[in-house]
Formats: C-alpha cells, sequence, structure tokens
C-alpha cells in the first residue's frame, strides 16, 4: 500500500482530526498508533510512554489481539531497540530487527517481527516516549527493509501529535496540581482564622470561668456553658476543614459516588441531616464534575455553617446530556437582592465563577425564614 503526496496528506488529515476529537491522552495516542499502522500499512505499530523504574507507564499497541496480548505477559522492560530510540534520541529504520545486535528478543508468544521503523516521540530535548512499527505489508528483497524515507517522515509527523498530546496532558496536570495547591491554601487560610478565632475565645471564657469560680458560681456556670459552646463551632469548622480537604476519589468513584460519600460524611459529622439523591446522571467531562463537586462542597460549607438548618438536601439530576445540582436547606435564608456584601462570605461569587468557567449557569432561591436552593447546572459533553 502507497500513498502519492496528496492521498497521504488526506490520510494524515483524517487521522489528525480523528484525534482532536478525543479529550483523554490515552484515546489520542491509540488513534495515532492505529493511524500509523493503517497510513503505513504495516502488520504492527506500537506508542510507549517510560516510566522512572526501568518500565513503561503507558503503552499501546494495534495489530495484537486482546488474547495475544495478555498472553504477551507484562509490559516490556527498556531494553535492546526500545531503550535505543528513548536514550539515544535516533530514528530506527532496520531490515530485520532480530539481527541487530541489540536485539535481546521477546516473550514466546509476542508476534515474529522483522523489518522496523520507529522513532522517539520529542519535546525539545525531551523525550517523551517512542512510536514504532513492524512487518510492512510489501513485497520486498532478501535483506531489504521495506520501510521507506518518506514512511519516516509520515511517521515523524505523527511522532510530534503525539508529543504534543502528551506536553498537553502534562501541562493539565500541572495546572491541576497547583489548583489543588491553590485550594488548599485558601482553605488553610480559612482553617487557620475561623479556628484561631474560636480558641482565643475559647480561652478568654474559660479565663473568665476560672475567675468566677469562687466568687460567683452562677456566672462561672454560664461561661463554661459558653466554652462548650465555642469548643463545638471548633470543631464543627475541623470537620468540615478536613472534607474540603481530603481529596476527592473523582478519577476512580464518579461523580455521584463521591458525592454520596462526602454527604455521609458530613451527615455524620454535624448534628443536621444530611442527604443525597442521584437521577440517571451520565459520566461529564472532567472539568464539569470537578466544578460541580466543588460547587456542592461551597453550598454544603454555607448551609451547614450559616442557615442554622436542620435539614440539607443535595440531589443531582440528569438533564438532556449533562446534569443538574440543588443543594437546599431548611434554615433561615436570606434576601438575595440585598446580598452583595454576603454573596462574598458565603461564597456565591466564586460558585458563580466555577459554573460559568465550564458554560453552566448558577442560580439562588432563598427568602428571610425560607430557607435556601442552590442550584447548578452543566450542559454536558
Amino acid at each position: 500500500m502507497s500513498h502519492g503526496p496528496r492521498s497521504g496528506l488526506a490520510a494524515v488529515s483524517s487521522a489528525l482530526l480523528a484525534m482532536s476529537r478525543h479529550l483523554e491522552v490515552r484515546d489520542v495516542l491509540k488513534t495515532i498508533v492505529a493511524s500509523a499502522r493503517e497510513l503505513l500499512d504495516a502488520q504492527y505499530a506500537a506508542l510507549g510512554v517510560p516510566d522512572d523504574h526501568g518500565g513503561f507507564a503507558q503503552f499501546v499497541v494495534d495489530g495484537v489481539s486482546d488474547a495475544q496480548w495478555k498472553a504477551i505477559g507484562p509490559l516490556p522492560r527498556r531494553h535492546g531497540i526500545l531503550a535505543a530510540m528513548l536514550d539515544d534520541a535516533a530514528p530506527q529504520r532496520l531490515a530485520d530487527v532480530r539481527r541487530d545486535p541489540r536485539f535481546e528478543g521477546w516473550p514466546s508468544a509476542h508476534p515474529d517481527l522483522v523489518d522496523f521503523l520507529g522513532l522517539p516521540i520529542r519535546d525539545g530535548d525531551e523525550v517523551l516516549g517512542a512510536l514504532f512499527l513492524a512487518n510492512k505489508n510489501c513485497p520486498k528483497p532478501d535483506g531489504a527493509c521495506g520501510f521507506t524515507e518518506d514512511d519516516e517522515e509520515l511517521l515523524g509527523i505523527l511522532a510530534q501529535h503525539a508529543a504534543i498530546a502528551l506536553t498537553n496532558a502534562r501541562l493539565y496536570e500541572r495546572s491541576r496540581e497547583l489548583t489543588i495547591a491553590e485550594e488548599r491554601s485558601r482553605l488553610a487560610h480559612e482553617l487557620h482564622d475561623a479556628v484561631s478565632q474560636k480558641l482565643f475565645s475559647l480561652r478568654l471564657t474559660a479565663q473568665a470561668a476560672a475567675r468566677l469560680v469562687d466568687r460567683d458560681p452562677a456566672r462561672a456556670k454560664g461561661e463554661l456553658q459558653q466554652v462548650a459552646e465555642l469548643a463545638a463551632e471548633a470543631a464543627d469548622e475541623l470537620r468540615a476543614a478536613v472534607v474540603e480537604l481530603r481529596p476527592a476519589a473523582l478519577d476512580e468513584d464518579g461523580l455521584v459516588a463521591t458525592l454520596r460519600t462526602q454527604v455521609q460524611v458530613l451527615d455524620r459529622a454535624h448534628s443536621a441531616r444530611v442527604t443525597f439523591t442521584g437521577h440517571g446522571v451520565r459520566a461529564l467531562p472532567a472539568a464539569q464534575e470537578e466544578a460541580v463537586l466543588r460547587v456542592a462542597q461551597e453550598a454544603l460549607h454555607n448551609a451547614l455553617r450559616h442557615s442554622g438548618g436542620t435539614h440539607v438536601d443535595v440531589t443531582l439530576e440528569r438533564r438532556g446530556n449533562g446534569a443538574v445540582l440543588r443543594v437546599c436547606d431548611d434554615g433561615g435564608g436570606f434576601d438575595p437582592h440585598t446580598v452583595r456584601r454576603a454573596g462574598r462570605h458565603l461564597g456565591l461569587v466564586s460558585m458563580r465563577d466555577r459554573a460559568s468557567g465550564v458554560g453552566g449557569r448558577l442560580t439562588v432561591e432563598s427568602a428571610p425564614g425560607k430557607g435556601t436552593t442552590i442550584e447548578m447546572e452543566v450542559p454536558g459533553g
């Protein structure tokens, strides 16, 4: 199979367009590997991303069945030609990989590879991984490699796009870590301010009670009651902070299970009843799930700290391709039209920012003595 300039360009264009429709980096890598095997008409294609322990963090293959892959066994280590592509950062085009002095064999169930084309995946001077093909489907003279310079050039284009995908994934993870660090810093600051104030008041009140024990036992009893109340408030502050600081298992458990778990923790930690109901919600884009979780946490925090209610209900239900979150309490409520200053205090500004940042919207329904409902709608993927 061969491509003229026009058909080759069209094929590469189709492959790259297919990649752009994927959000997860592994899906992009799978598309790159499958496209490479099809475009260059090879029996096998693979892409490896090394880890820090001499193996591979990811290894994507195409042209090997699930049964074959299972029979092959554990992921390969970095050795032989794979190590050469990663360590020497040099392309490898071989007529017979088995005759190369660096060849170190493979498991018995591994397919027999002969002619071989491999390229490092690079970001500047850094090698992020390796992309390779084997067994070109074309007639070739003995001792000749079926892969051509044109094949190497075409594979180089796909390797560049693999580098972009891997770099973007790394940048996203760093951004996420930075966001988590900023969130924890904010929570630590709030925790310090709130709990420090409570503990300072607690100490002063305890000192006053100690001075009054002998000369005014009745007043001392009142001060000690205040000590108990302040201690309970400080404990509530700490519980709320621990719940927020505990990492949410969105990646492993999904939004519904994560919300349900957090509500159960809050229900045990507070005197108010906290309940959760979920209705047929499908998985949302990661950024939307993160935003919904954070808004739910902020709204729960407000309801449990400020509303004075006895019941807080969280619901998450499907709407079209997206979802709607509601956090309702039966507390004291407020007038949303006069909440400019309170809006900052209650985190309404940050909640609206989170919602709009993922294409959603936030609405607030409340009135003095009527409780509060925070609703967030996201459109889905």
